[in-house]
């Protein structure tokens, strides 16, 4: 079991940068993909990226394309998100979730854990 616990979420203007991080507990860290995603009030849970356990493949939704970045440290037990020029948009909270496999889900109920999430609020 690993449990997660994500940070640095805040309030940015727009066409601003925040870097979110998650901390994973547990020593097989390693084993686990892991995945962003995102929930704006009053609407479903979104994909927004992810990364195998190999950290060779990644995927990101088309609306974060080219902006985010997510990237993993095994050594820290940290996985992370970059988001640079954020948009008002882009407001949600933010989750990330592991999966024990070693291909970049993108569909929310294929994790198995989940943190608790942080608030990010890009104002216009």
């Amino acid at each position: 079991q690993v449990q997660l616990v994500e940070s640095g979420g805040g309030l940015v203007q727009a066409g601003g940068s925040l870097r979110l991080s998650c901390a994973a507990s547990g020593r097989t860290f390693s084993v686990y993909s892991m995945g962003w995603f995102r929930q704006a009030p009053g609407k479903e849970r979104d994909f927004v990226a992810t990364v195998n356990r190999n950290g060779d493949t990644t995927y990101y939704a088309d609306s974060v394309k080219g902006r985010f970045t997510i990237s993993r440290d095994d050594a820290k037990n940290e996985v992370y998100l970059q988001m640079n020029s954020l948009k008002p948009e882009d407001t949600a909270v933010y989750y990330c979730a592991a999966v024990r496999n070693n291909w970049a889900s993108t569909r929310a109920n294929e994790y198995e854990y989940w943190g608790q999430g942080t608030q990010v609020t890009v104002s216009s």
